[in-house]
């Protein structure tokens, strides 16, 4: 049953979730918040480091708009050096959240940052809530990172909302799902621990959250930036209002014991998944 999925990682993966409360669009400000996570991440041994949904510039959609040169991140945008020299520095790979534009085209995105300071993805957001869609554009790839043997699935926020999303990288092979979110207080809370033990659940992997605290854009976010494992267990949280990291070690053994507990995946993909919906 195993061999329909791809290998798993032959040894752990520390990775980190971290929170912060932007600065409305002062995107150097934000990339030094950026570069502080990033070493408290290493301080704690953490390989992998996620931040929040567009974190450089605040969740500002009107300040976006208003001057999106100024504020969303070009392709290479040497604001972000200090980022790049942080992860080098440290031997850390990056999730940064960010607006950003191509050839013309703005996206909600994942800017990427290797263990030597490589750019060396932009996930975009691919599902994109109402007042995002009339001006940016939605992402058509996903974005997979390979890191000592564990592939890590990338999401943003309202992706996650989709069963479907973190399905389709759980079938390519992913061990873990990494969602970049502003989450909300009140409604916002609730969607983020119904959807994330669900995703990892549904699919026996990994799932990492990282959220805002304070306000952005209006938006009071609940913080609450967590880690669950792939039965849906809630493995460690941060506090609800205080900037901070929290980490986790990713174990391929616990994976393993999931997947033969829990066979959902397997099922999927060695009976399933010729099947539509109607027939399913």
């Amino acid at each position: 049953m195993e061999s329909q999925l791809r290998p798993y990682p032959d040894k752990t993966l520390r990775v980190a979730v971290a929170q912060a409360q932007p600065y409305a669009g002062d995107i150097r400000a934000n990339v030094r918040q950026s570069v502080a996570l990033i070493r408290q991440a290493a301080e704690q041994e953490a390989r992998v480091v996620l931040l929040p949904e567009k974190f450089l510039s605040g969740y500002e959609p009107d300040l976006i708009k208003s001057n999106p040169e100024a504020y969303a991140i070009s392709p290479h945008d040497e604001r972000l050096d200090p980022i790049a020299a942080a992860c080098r520095e440290s031997g850390v790979t990056a999730i940064v959240g960010a607006a950003t534009w191509q050839a013309d085209r703005f996206y909600i995105s994942s800017v990427c940052f290797n263990e030597q300071g490589e750019r060396i993805m932009d996930y975009h957001k691919r599902a994109l809530f109402s007042s995002e869609a009339d001006f940016f554009t939605p992402g058509s790839e996903a974005g997979v990172l390979h890191i000592d043997g564990w592939k890590l699935g990338l999401a943003i926020c309202y992706d996650s909302g989709f069963a479907e999303h973190a399905r389709s990288a759980a079938v390519d092979g992913c061990h873990a799902y990494l969602v970049s979110a502003l989450f909300s207080q009140g409604n916002g809370y609730h969607e983020s621990r119904i959807w994330m033990p669900a995703r990892a659940l549904d699919n026996t992997m990994y799932v990492l959250m990282s959220n805002h605290v304070g306000t952005t854009g209006g938006w009071p976010a609940c913080g609450a930036s967590a880690i669950w494992g792939p039965y849906g267990n809630l493995i460690v949280e941060a506090h609800e209002s205080e900037p901070g990291v929290v980490v986790a070690e990713l174990d391929p053994e616990i994976l393993k014991q999931m997947r033969c507990k829990e066979t959902m995946l397997n099922d999927f993909v060695n009976r399933y998944s010729c099947l539509s919906p109607t027939e399913a």
